[in-house]
């Protein structure tokens, strides 16, 4: 996403926070958040406020300070009023909603990001997607190659097989490089998984060769190590001629920060932000 478009986008959400007079903690009108969150239909946004509800209860934190469901008046076209159900959301609710929206959409990548730090600087709300970004690229690839572990165990490959299919996969992304290569390049200890440290770009090139392989694997029904090892290779290998094609190459980029070590911070991150949001006030009239 490009900066202009993350001011634009951050100008748009810090217009529609609001504060009870006397108050100190922001709210913002969930019908506000409809439209710039990409929903068309109240009703699909929610059921988005429904999960994000029961995200909070599983988390642990008491909904009720943080949504509360008003009723507003609207004038429509004839003049005439009447009456539609509405929320209050702290920011700890808008972030849930976000978490809950598809990372896809644009509106929705930024929300996560935005609704997650408590600051106005779009700097930082940039450094905030980019790490939201590969965190969601590390996921990806480990969904991926979850659903490969379970494909070829269906197909007479155990997981020391699948180990090997990997291994021989990356040392064809990585331009003969094998994973432990890969490894002692970069000083990662061994026994950590190198995906962990890998960019974005990376995580990204092999999940997508793993997913061409749950595709063939599936589609074209293929059995046992050799075979599917073949096939593995083949695929990565397409995907490192596509990045060459580019002047890129994978093995040479730079490793970045611990996965672990990102999840950890989201993870505090996530305790702050409740505190930092506060409660709803107690009433609010409308």
């Amino acid at each position: 996403m490009k900066g202009e478009m993350i001011k634009q986008l951050q100008s748009q959400f810090d217009a529609l926070a609001q504060t009870v007079p006397g108050e100190t903690t922001e709210f913002w009108y969930a019908r506000d958040l409809q439209d710039p969150l990409g929903y068309n239909r109240w009703e699909n946004f929610i059921t988005a406020i429904k999960r994000a509800i029961d995200s909070c209860k599983t988390t642990g934190y008491d909904p009720g300070n943080h949504f509360r469901g008003v009723t507003k008046m609207v004038t429509l076209g004839s003049g005439a009023e009447r009456s539609i159900e509405d929320f209050m959301l702290t920011r700890y609710a808008c972030y849930l909603i976000a978490q809950n929206g598809d990372p896809r959409k644009e509106p929705i990548a930024f929300a996560q990001s935005y609704f997650a730090l408590q600051t106005r600087k779009q700097e930082l709300i940039e450094e905030r997607m980019l790490l939201q970004s590969r965190l969601e690229a590390r996921e990806r690839l480990r969904e991926s190659e979850k659903t490969l572990s379970q494909n070829i165990y269906e197909r007479g490959v155990d997981d020391a097989g699948f180990g090997r299919i990997r291994s021989k996969g990356d040392s064809a992304l990585f331009g003969g490089l094998t994973t432990q290569a890969m490894k002692s390049k970069h000083g990662i200890t061994q026994g950590r998984p190198l995906a962990d440290f890998l960019p974005t770009l990376t995580m990204a090139a092999k999940n997508l060769a793993t997913e061409m392989t749950n595709h063939n694997v599936l589609q074209d029904d293929l059995q046992g190590e050799t075979t599917i090892t073949g096939e593995h290779i083949q695929n990565n290998q397409s995907v490192r001629d596509m990045l060459s094609q580019r002047s890129i190459k994978p093995e040479n980029l730079p490793i970045e920060e611990d996965i672990k070590k990102l999840e950890r911070l989201v993870k505090s991150e996530k305790k702050k932000l409740v505190k930092q949001s506060g409660k709803l006030p107690v009433s609010k009239e409308e």
